[in-house]
């Protein structure tokens, strides 16, 4: 058995310790906002946080969780009534199109704006890896950019 935090709940698995954290969050604890893209770890569709680390969770064994605080987009906001500053930039500047990915891109974007409060082009090119088959990179840039204002008070 597996014992971990999932959006600051305890919970526990009893199957597979090499099954893959997607499918446990996913399929066991019917969390579906993580998607599935690749299986091997390249799209990102399937970011969570892992100690407030993004990982991807396709490929990460559910035994490699033990004990450990996961984090998925549906535990990202600080409350029901209030947005994380990535999802709040994302609806202003209209990001998603398909949505697929998007989960994903918002859960790398909220790790990476801790090591890089105030990106350049360059950062976020070289440290956001997650694909986006819709195409909306121009949109995801401008929305990190705005993300970083609002984290930082610097906002516009």
């Amino acid at each position: 058995m597996v014992s971990f935090k999932i959006n600051s709940e305890d919970v526990s698995f009893e199957g597979d310790n090499s099954t893959p954290l997607l499918w446990v969050i996913r399929d066991h604890l019917r969390l579906t906002g993580t998607k599935f893209g690749c299986g091997i770890g390249q799209c990102g569709a399937c970011t969570v946080h892992v100690d407030g680390v993004a990982q991807r969770s396709c490929i990460t064994p559910v035994s490699a969780i033990s004990g450990r605080d996961i984090t998925t987009i549906e535990g990202l906001a600080p409350s029901d009534d209030e947005l994380d500053p990535v999802q709040q930039a994302w609806l202003e500047h209209d990001v998603p199109q398909c949505g697929f990915c998007q989960a994903g891109q918002i859960m790398a974007v909220a790790d990476f704006l801790k090591r890089f409060p105030n990106p350049t082009d360059a950062d976020i090119d070289a440290n956001v890896t997650n694909l986006c088959r819709c195409g909306t990179y121009v949109r995801i840039r401008k929305a990190i950019h705005r993300a970083a204002e609002l984290i930082t008070g610097e906002a516009s």
